[in-house]
């Protein structure tokens, strides 16, 4: 679970420090660097398990295709910096296997992971490829008597005591020291306390972190943090993959782009212990489809044995099965969410962009308290019924904004910052007055005028059109009287745009 990230010189993210809860919503307007907050994430979550070039080419450019790795790199006009910093705080669960399948058990629940990186562009001249440069690596345990503050947001005692456990008495199992001559040494430290030396890494040589490395023998609670980063699950659901069906033998995961959504849903309706329990799995994923769309009578798998497959059927009150590929968008991506919020096996963080895709506006509601519910209820203790799980979204719907709590809020503007002789944006954030985040950081307070103006789009647009005399070239909806009545109460408080 990620509480808490930093970011400075990647894209336009320059010196942010963003607090998450369990559930977390961005809204901004289109452009403002939205995105780049969840490429931050996938980015770390790259850095844990590939090599940096890779890590750093997974990463999107403006154009939303795979970029160089320059394109990451916060730029003002033709000057790109060549320093990126990224600090995660994060809390991992107290077991798990590394990838050879030995059990880590963690010493310490609450972690600050440290990043940093430079671009090599001079090999640029030389004919080679350009390359990243670990500058600092670190991982420390956020100390007990730090964490309450450190995790700012409301919890139960309950939750608090399940969430974050253990003791360490040195901080580091991940450091960085520079040695006399210059080179940068990375140690990886033991995990039982201080006996044992840290086993040394060259910095200049290393071509993937020393996270991605770790293992349970040596390292179990790097590993767990290495587990949990690689968790960090962006979802870009795409109705192509989502409407495939998947052959017998395909992996039972639900993939970032939707992919193998029969494949799990037969697998939590297969590893019911009776025909009673699978049959309540089908029926608790249908009744949450039943909260966008009316006509469901029945959700199911079709197991075609002669072809091999496993399609997934939603039956309609007339008793019509109806198979995925016939589906909306936007109910395939509810459905691809609702088995996620019952898939045991899904841990972790869940960023999405724009979940109001494909949604009618009368469906909004179900859509968000379905994110809220995939995330881990902060009133119960943390358990097989109750992971540590997250959502963060970002959106730039009124719609969504006027419905999330006002505690998950964050809005997303751009601020212009002078840097000698240019002028460049950078991302900021702001919350709503009394929101959690003001106890710990110095943060802006959205005023109620954006707050409106962001609400009530549409009247603004209207505003505007009769404070610069704009004639509409037909009239609009907006414009009926009646509807504006409906709106603002009173003709005196309609808006009448130039005629």
């Amino acid at each position: 679970m990620l509480t808490r990230l930093q970011v400075s010189g990647f894209k336009n993210l320059v010196d942010v420090d963003v607090r998450f809860g369990p559930f977390t919503c961005v809204a901004g307007a289109n452009g403002v660097g939205k995105s780049n907050l969840l490429d931050a994430i996938a980015f770390l979550s790259a850095l844990a398990e590939r090599p940096l070039v890779d890590a750093a080419l997974s990463v999107r450019d403006e154009e939303r295709r795979t970029g160089d790795i320059g394109s990451i790199f916060h730029r003002v006009g033709e000057r790109q910096d060549t320093r990126m910093s990224l600090v995660a705080e994060m809390l991992i669960p107290q077991s798990g296997v590394d990838d050879l399948g030995q059990v880590a058990n963690a010493t310490t629940s609450f972690l600050r992971y440290t990043l940093e990186l430079a671009y090599k562009a001079d090999e640029l001249h030389r004919g080679s490829i350009a390359g990243l440069e670990i500058l600092r690596e670190e991982l420390t345990h956020i100390r007990n008597k730090d964490a309450r503050k450190e995790l700012a947001f409301p919890v139960d005692h309950s939750w608090y005591e399940t969430a974050i456990s253990g003791r360490r008495w040195t901080r580091h199992y991940i450091s960085t020291k520079e040695e006399p001559n210059g080179a940068r040494v990375i140690n990886v430290h033991q995990d039982g306390g201080s006996s044992g030396k840290p086993r040394p890494l060259l910095a200049a040589n290393l071509p993937r972190t020393a996270i991605s490395a770790a293992n349970a023998a040596e390292s179990p609670t790097a590993t767990l943090v290495k587990r949990e980063m690689q968790s960090w699950k962006r979802l870009q659901l795409e109705p192509s993959a989502l409407r495939r069906p998947d052959p017998l033998i395909a992996p039972s995961s639900l993939g970032s782009d939707g992919s193998h959504l029969p494949a799990t849903l037969y697998r939590l309706a297969s590893g019911a212990a009776s025909g009673a329990e699978k049959g309540r799995i089908y029926a608790t994923i249908g009744n949450r489809l039943s909260q966008l769309i009316d006509d469901v009578s029945e959700l199911y798998v079709d197991k075609d044995e002669k072809r091999e497959l496993l399609t997934v059927k939603v039956r309609g009150k007339d008793g019509t099965g109806h198979p995925a590929r016939s589906l909306s968008d936007g109910t395939l991506r509810f459905l691809a969410l609702a088995t996620l919020e019952l898939d045991p096996a899904f841990q972790g963080v869940l960023c999405l962009e724009e979940p109001e895709n494909g949604i009618h506006p009368a469906r909004i509601p179900a859509i968000l308290q379905l994110l809220q519910d995939i995330a881990t209820d902060v009133s119960e203790p943390v358990g097989p019924d109750n992971p540590l799980r997250q959502v963060i979204v970002n959106t730039h719907s009124p719609s969504v904004v006027a419905q999330v709590p006002e505690q998950s809020l964050l809005f997303a503007n751009t601020a212009a910052v002078k840097d000698g002789n240019e002028t460049y944006n950078k991302l900021v954030f702001s919350c709503m007055p009394s929101n959690w985040r003001l106890d710990v950081q110095n943060i802006p307070t959205i005023s109620k005028g954006e707050l409106l103006s962001y609400l009530s789009p549409v009247t603004r647009a209207s505003e505007r059109d009769e404070e610069t005399q704009v004639t509409p070239v037909t009239k609009r909806v907006i414009d009926n009287s009646d509807i504006q009545l409906l709106m603002f109460g009173s003709e005196d408080d309609a808006i009448h745009p130039a005629n």
